[in-house]
């Protein structure tokens, strides 16, 4: 059995813990919780809540192409949101993002989030075309 591969794409910030942003195993990878930071690591605390969207789904697909997947690969998403009167504007952004594509979603309301983001999102998908 092949071991564990952890990623950490150029096309997404550094990790700002003792964390992988990616951990590709048995054919899945598996995505960290990503939040609304640029590649050059700039969080985007003052960014309007579809911005932020955008960019954490953007993060997202920047690692799943990193690890051989893609959007149209997920299996399962998970959101954590600081207000349920952001959802319907997440879900138009998503729904944009993902197409066609429909994996199994949660959505959790949390409050406040690290740095004072709106949102966060990981995800798990298979690798592979």
């Amino acid at each position: 059995m092949k071991p564990p591969q952890r990623v950490d794409p150029d096309t997404v910030a550094r990790p700002g813990g003792h964390y992988s942003h990616a951990t590709v195993a048995q054919g899945l990878v598996f995505v960290s919780g990503q939040l609304p930071i640029t590649a050059e690591g700039v969080k985007l605390v003052d960014a309007g809540f579809e911005q932020q969207a955008e960019q954490v789904l953007a993060n997202v697909r920047n690692i799943l192409l990193a690890c051989g997947s893609d959007v149209d690969r997920l299996v399962q998403v998970r959101v954590y949101i600081d207000d349920m009167a952001n959802w319907p504007a997440f879900n138009a952004v998503y729904a944009r993002w993902a197409g066609d594509t429909k994996p199994a979603r949660a959505v959790v309301p949390t409050g406040a989030l690290h740095f004072g983001l709106k949102l966060e999102v990981e995800a798990v998908a298979q690798v592979g075309a």
